[in-house]
């Protein structure tokens, strides 16, 4: 079973660290005090031929297609709701749930790829369904022939909700969380 030592802010590494897939909440917190000493940086993501920024829209809205924040050598990407929109800004797909999911992880894939990461990356997402009764089967068996594609497992923590969406046309949106290392970084360094 692999020991992933735990850098402390004082001590070196920690003889306690994390064995397999164990972790445990004195081992978490030690994890977490120790991110605490390395600097943080965010900044806003984006993938232009995929989508256009929200504050071009006819209406303009103030947010970002996702945040990056990179914490000693880990990245986590916050992808805010995405849906069905192409890159100039126009809704795509109407009155095609299917094909309004397919384009939706087609620009949370984009946004993905110009970070240099995967659905493989992905930890969590919340997808937002216009009406959960009607769509949720389609959503489901959708999702499931995507990660399948993927080959993903383990799957992402997922919640699906009921929602108005930003746009009456808007069937579907998914909100995403992605983690992953960052090149030239390695584990409890």
């Amino acid at each position: 079973m692999p020991f992933y030592p735990v850098r402390g802010a004082v001590d070196g590494y920690s003889r306690k660290g994390i064995k397999g897939d164990s972790l445990t909440m004195e081992s978490l917190t030690e994890i977490m005090q120790a991110l605490g000493h390395f600097p943080i940086t965010k900044r806003a993501i984006t993938n232009h031929k995929a989508l256009n920024e929200a504050y071009q829209y006819a209406k303009p809205s103030s947010f970002s297609r996702g945040m990056r924040i990179d914490i000693g050598g880990l990245a986590i990407l916050l992808i805010s709701g995405t849906a069905s929109i192409d890159e100039n800004g126009v809704s795509v797909h109407v009155g095609d749930f299917r094909a309004q999911l397919r384009r939706t992880y087609e620009n949370i894939t984009a946004l993905l790829e110009s970070e240099g990461c995967t659905w493989r990356d992905i930890v969590r997402t919340t997808c937002y369904l216009r009406d959960i009764d009607r769509d949720y089967e389609a959503f489901n068996e959708e999702r499931t022939k995507f990660f399948a594609e993927l080959g993903l497992d383990p799957l992402p923590a997922s919640t699906g909700i009921q929602a108005h969406l930003c746009r009456p046309e808007l069937l579907i949106e998914i909100e995403a969380i992605a983690m992953f290392r960052t090149e030239g970084e390695k584990a409890g360094a």
